[in-house]
């Protein structure tokens, strides 16, 4: 039946209940009372029956067939005051849920309030406003003051100050120039941008995001499928108590009270509700939890493993020193900044950004080009075979590195730099020192997940042992491995887990996808756009921000404490009313009174996830040298 439907059934039966009770105050007559509260207990218990008469068909033991039950018995024993009672009460209560559980969803639906619905295009010269569904692939796409932007694409023409918050939670406009991407959801806060599409419709960030919420509140958490279960059994169960309860007391009304009192409303909710909530909260907040069961997992977490560059580090390496062996510093930048021109590496960027900077020609185009995961590039350029990578590469590719090149190397991985060799198939020509900056809120982060119960937070990255153990002193990480091949990481997060340690692996989302997969939480982090994390991850943070992370733990921790909660109230409450209903101090329409408070009590404890905010104040906890103390490790360690 739709809401509207059930509503006005609700009113009928109310109004009926108000002319009983007039009949019954004025004593008119009681065959007129007797036939308006049966009319009553029919029309409000209609939605109820037909609930009931579906289970029935597919053999299951609803809480609507036990209701059912109950009012025909005190229909044929003539109880028709609580059997009017029972049904209107059940019926509001259904109505009530139902308001509280819109509430539960509300993120959700604000959500999908901030869908764009229409779009300003150009097509062959002429600009014309279409439905947001319409617009194509490489549509130019105009976008004003007060707009919302309806696709993901490059800004090709125009600057902005748009508001992200729809896709990362975050408040604060970012200014938004030429080559600079845009999702669909942000508004356009002040400006004029014009934008090619490259996503559309289902395709874009924000209608992935949508997607994947509700995906997410359909998912149920461990818990949730046990109550089921536990439903499937209980309810049975008390359909037999309850005709032992009138075998051995010959008491009909006894019995059904039994019957109806013992439903579990309150238990079977507790978890949905509390799930509901918590993920609505995550979603405004720019976090993705993928269902139930992740939520419970990420409460779980005594380990977090952090890849280094993008996560703890802004991801934003800049060249600091260009060293040349033989070969002039600028020839050195403009072959390297050449070869790294079709890379989509964070430090290929940096090298073809600091050319730019200087003022270099990018002319030549580099061919049969060769990804060394994890160790760099090889290219031709000009003819001529150009390796561009780490000291690992170089050695692999059986190219000496003389005591010069290695000195230098060092001196400058010790001041915190990435080592980038460039090389012909003879000698090394020249290295690029590159240097990454740690991220502001890294420190902070690390201390509050550690305050909130993770015991032990490793770093896990490709780059030298010299600026990982920079990094790893810094924040202070209680384990480091360092120079580690993609594979590596997925091998040492699968060696790391297990034996009392529940590890969640945070990284980009690209890179580190193996090792995400690989842990019994994988978190991807600041990957606005980036299909890959989306589908890898369990928990995925739209914003490029480290507090998210400390948001998504605490809102876990509080969900589960929710749902324990719920559980506590719904199973306390049955189990009162059943001792009050056997010991003949609770009725049946009372009892059922107190049971529907008891499930409105769980929905309402529930929507106070809605407005969690996790407390930015926390104690700084101690760390003993002997528990915490900062570790080096080498690949073949164990966590």
């Amino acid at each position: 039946m739709k809401a509207k439907q059930v509503n006005r059934i609700m009113y009928a039966a109310g109004i009926l209940l108000l002319a009983a009770l007039a009949t019954y105050m004025f004593k008119w007559n009681s065959l007129l009372l007797d036939a308006l509260l049966i009319t009553a207990s029919i029309v409000a218990g209609i939605p109820t029956f037909i609930k009931a008469w579906k289970a029935s068909r597919l053999k299951m033991f609803s809480i609507e067939l036990l209701v059912t039950i109950a009012v025909v018995g005190a229909l044929i024993i003539g109880e028709y005051v609580e059997s009017a009672a029972v049904t209107f009460l059940f019926l509001f209560g259904a109505f009530l849920e139902g308001r509280s559980l819109e509430k539960a969803r509300a993120s959700l639906k604000s959500l999908m309030e901030m869908a764009p619905l229409e779009a300003t295009v150009v097509r062959n010269g002429l600009r014309s406003l279409i439905m947001a569904d319409e617009v194509v692939e490489n549509d130019l796409v105009i976008i004003q003051t007060g707009e919302k932007i309806p696709i993901d694409g490059r800004v090709i023409s125009g600057s902005a100050s748009v508001n992200e918050a729809a896709i990362t939670g975050e408040s604060i406009p970012i200014n938004k120039v030429t080559d600079d991407q845009v999702f669909s959801g942000s508004i356009l806060d002040s400006g004029y941008l014009e934008v090619i599409a490259e996503h559309v419709g289902e395709d874009t960030t924000f209608a992935k995001i949508i997607e994947l919420v509700e995906e997410a509140q359909e998912g149920k958490a461990k818990t949730q499928r046990f109550l089921e279960k536990f439903a499937t059994i209980y309810t049975p169960g008390i359909m037999v108590l309850s005709v032992l309860v009138w075998m051995i007391t010959q008491d009909v009304h006894l019995a059904l009270t039994f019957l109806v009192i013992a439903c579990p409303g309150a238990l079977v909710i507790s978890a949905p509700v509390s799930i509901v909530a918590g993920i609505g909260n995550a979603a405004r907040n720019g976090i993705l939890i993928k269902g139930g069961e992740v939520m419970e997992n990420l409460a779980k977490l005594n380990a977090f493993v952090f890849d280094k560059t993008g996560t703890l580090t802004k991801g934003k390496p800049e060249v600091t020193a260009i060293k040349g062996f033989g070969i002039p510093e600028e020839d050195l930048l403009l072959m390297a900044a050449e070869a790294e021109v079709i890379s989509e590496h964070h430090l290929g960027r940096a090298i073809v950004k600091e050319a730019e900077r200087t003022g270099l020609t990018l002319q030549n185009k580099p061919t049969e080009v060769k990804v060394l995961k994890g160790r760099g590039i090889e290219v031709h350029l000009n003819g001529k075979a150009l390796y561009i990578g780490n000291r690992k590469g170089v050695s692999e590719n059986g190219i000496h590195i003389d005591i010069e090149a290695e000195s230098y190397a060092t001196q400058q991985e010790k001041a915190g730099n990435t080592a980038v060799f460039i090389a012909d198939d003879q000698k090394v020509l020249g290295i690029i020192s590159i240097a990454d900056a740690i991220r502001e809120k890294a420190k902070d982060t690390i201390d509050n997940l550690r305050a909130s119960g993770i015991k032990h937070l490793v770093m896990l990255t490709g780059d030298n042992k010299h600026t990982a153990n920079i990094v790893g002193q810094q924040l202070g990480l209680d384990h480091i491995y360092a120079e580690l091949l993609p594979e590596d990481k997925a091998l040492k997060v699968k060696s790391c887990m297990g034996k009392g340690i529940n590890l969640a692996m945070l990284g980009d989302g690209v890179n580190d996808a193996p090792a995400i997969a690989s842990a019994d939480v994988g978190i991807a982090m600041g990957v606005a756009g980036t299909d890959i994390a989306m589908e890898t991850a369990d928990v995925v943070l739209m914003a490029d921000n480290l507090d998210k992370l400390t948001h998504a733990v605490k809102l876990s921790k509080a969900t589960v404490r929710n749902m324990k909660q719920n559980m506590f109230i719904a199973i306390g409450t049955v189990a009162l009313l059943l001792a009050g209903v056997l010991t003949k101090n609770v009725n049946l329409a009372s009892g059922m009174l107190i049971h529907e408070l008891s499930v409105l009590l769980v929905i309402l404890n529930a929507i106070r996830l809605v407005r969690f905010k996790p407390s930015s104040r926390f104690k700084r906890p101690a760390r003993p040298k002997e528990k915490y103390g900062f570790e080096m490790a080498t690949a073949a360690q164990e966590c």
